[in-house]
């Protein structure tokens, strides 16, 4: 028997959920379900922590109360991230395969906005999308709202977090005053609380699993270091299991970045994922990831949300979150379907606090993680590389040239031709620190230390820190930008130095000597159109003077101007939120 038979869902809806194997419905989807369908909808607030299920939850529902006789948009669902937009249709969609009558279009930032025009030409009953490009296409007229009857915030807390307050508020206020909201939450902070305060009449609401933070699946273990000895720490794990196969979480866009491009120039199979990659390059990252091309997914929280991927070994914490709820997620992407997984958590010793506060607030225990030593990770590549040898089938035209090859190799014997095989293999092998670290503990200081941290946190003796909002992606690699930089501002080259070349934009150190008007060369410079930016690299961070980038939900905030008139400041939001 069906379970779903007993929460009221119709008959075709059953019959499709048999076809996909759904037989026994999730705690919150068999306490949500009966509740939504009921004949009189009320709003309604749904609380548990991703991968329980919520998207069926309130997917199944709605697809039998909308009308599906009527071209008019009826509902509206709203989540933080284009990757979470596209899993809520995708779902929906197998969900209503049988039905052609309903139709589900999804608009989000980062894709043509021209292709979403066109196909919102016939208005859908159910629109998914990202709150910036949804109020984008309102203010365009391209979506009108007068006739919705649902609403759903899915990931709502996420979508506060991101600044999209602002947006939901506009959005909501183009719904009917009698529409029904359901809002899915992971947490109840006191931001979601105004928010049903505000736009909800006594809701029902269902909490599933909140004490359950956790997967019993999942080992979690941490290491204290400092900031210059992590990429060290990194490497030595992807070197001892080159079966690992995992997403490590950085708090930054740079950040990301910058490890990812430090670890892909020293061989490793890594890529970064993050919210100024366009939607292509994300897809490729994504499909490569999936297809198990690389090791390490680095990338940062909001460019993860929407992940669904089967089989990681591995999350690795390059930096706890600022909100603790958010290591449960991070966490949550391993050890799923009775896997075993393993998190891990790169901590400076003043956030060793945090493990404890973590272990406090959500019943787990973290162990030390013991970094390899150079020791174990030549065994480990050794055993790989001997299993690889091993398993090649002898190619019979190879035999005929062994003993001409045993000639030329001079050799005593069986042992000694090993040894010369393991002598190639290890000169393969990667160094770590110019002195080598065989029995070094992590938390000491090195003589490496200092350059790492500058290649990655600032500039060196006598330089200052600069950005410039130009990438590999314009056509630039470093001789070039140190070409671009000498023409404009008349400086030799010399006097810039320690690169870090990322997709849009790229840091590096200036010599202190001649910063004298060094800014002002660049001012009003602009290339195809695109005004180029020079500054200290403080006011060039993404979230500080110049504002964050919004693509994959990440919000664009221009600096504030003093403008009044209603017009100007709805075509300065348009502008703002045309990538979200």
């Amino acid at each position: 028997m069906n379970n779903f038979e007993e929460l009221g869902l119709s008959q075709p809806l059953l019959d499709r959920l048999n076809e996909l194997g759904f037989l026994n419905p999730t705690p919150i989807q068999a306490q949500a379900i009966p509740l939504l369908l009921s004949s009189e909808p009320r709003d309604f607030i749904g609380l548990a922590q991703t991968g329980t299920g919520k998207t069926a939850a309130f997917g199944l529902p709605l697809s039998d109360l909308l009308d599906d006789t009527k071209k008019i948009t009826q509902a509206i669902i709203m989540a933080p991230t284009r990757e979470l937009i596209q899993q809520t249709a995708n779902q929906l969609l197998s969900f209503n395969k049988n039905n052609k009558k309903l139709r589900i279009e999804t608009v989000y930032g980062g894709a043509s906005i021209v292709n979403q025009i066109r196909a919102l030409n016939t208005p859908p009953q159910i629109i998914a999308a990202t709150p910036g490009r949804l109020l984008d296409l309102i203010d365009r007229g391209v979506i009108e709202l007068e006739n919705v009857r649902y609403v759903v915030l899915d990931e709502a807390d996420e979508m506060l977090n991101m600044g999209f307050k602002e947006d939901i508020d506009k959005i909501l206020s183009f719904t009917p005053k009698h529409r029904v909201t359901w809002l899915f939450s992971a947490t109840m902070p006191k931001e979601i609380k105004k928010l049903v305060n505000t736009y909800m009449n006594n809701p029902a609401e269902i909490s599933v699993n909140l004490d359950q933070k956790t997967n019993i699946d999942i080992t979690h273990k941490y290491v204290a270091c400092k900031a210059s000895e992590k990429i060290t720490i990194i490497r030595k794990m992807l070197d001892t299991d080159l079966d690992m196969r995992g997403i490590m979480f950085c708090r930054t866009k740079r950040e990301t970045d910058e490890i990812a491009v430090q670890l892909s120039e020293m061989g490793y199979n890594v890529e970064g994922l993050h919210g100024d990659m366009s939607q292509a390059q994300r897809d490729a990252a994504m499909r490569r990831f999936k297809q198990k091309q690389m090791q390490l997914l680095i990338a940062t929280d909001v460019a993860a949300r929407g992940i669904d991927v089967n089989n990681l070994s591995h999350v690795i914490n390059h930096t706890l979150p600022d909100q603790l709820e958010s290591y449960t997620h991070r966490s949550g992407r391993t050890g799923r379907a009775g896997q075993k997984g393993l998190s891990i958590a790169l901590v400076s010793k003043k956030d060793e606090s945090k493990i404890r506060e973590l272990e406090r607030k959500f019943d787990i225990k973290f162990e030390r993680f013991e970094v390899p030593k150079t020791t174990e990770i030549t065994g480990a590549r050794l055993s790989n590389w001997a299993a690889k040898i091993g398993a090649i089938d002898i190619n019979t035209e190879a035999v005929k040239y062994v003993d001409t090859v045993i000639d030329q190799l001079n050799i005593d014997g069986l042992e000694d031709l090993v040894a010369k095989l393991i002598s190639a293999e290890m000169g393969q092998f990667k160094d770590y620190e110019t002195k080598g670290d065989n029995n070094q503990e992590f938390g000491s200081r090195n003589r490496d230390d200092d350059g790492e941290r500058r290649r990655l946190r600032g500039a060196g003796p006598g330089f200052e820190r600069y950005f410039i909002n130009i990438g590999s992606v314009d056509g630039f690699a470093k001789k070039d930008l140190i070409q671009f930089l000498a023409d404009y501002s008349n400086l030799k080259d010399n006097n810039f130095q320690n690169f870090s070349v990322q997709p849009r934009c790229t840091y590096f150190d200036v010599s202190a000597k001649v910063l004298h008007d060094f800014e002002n060369h660049f001012r009003g410079l602009e290339i195809e159109g695109r005004k180029i930016r020079v500054n200290p690299e403080d006011d060039g961070e993404p979230g500080k003077k110049y504002g964050k980038s919004n693509s994959r939900g990440e919000k664009r905030q221009s600096e504030k101007h003093k403008e009044s008139g209603k017009e100007r400041d709805r075509k300065k939001s348009r502008g703002n939120r045309r990538r979200s």
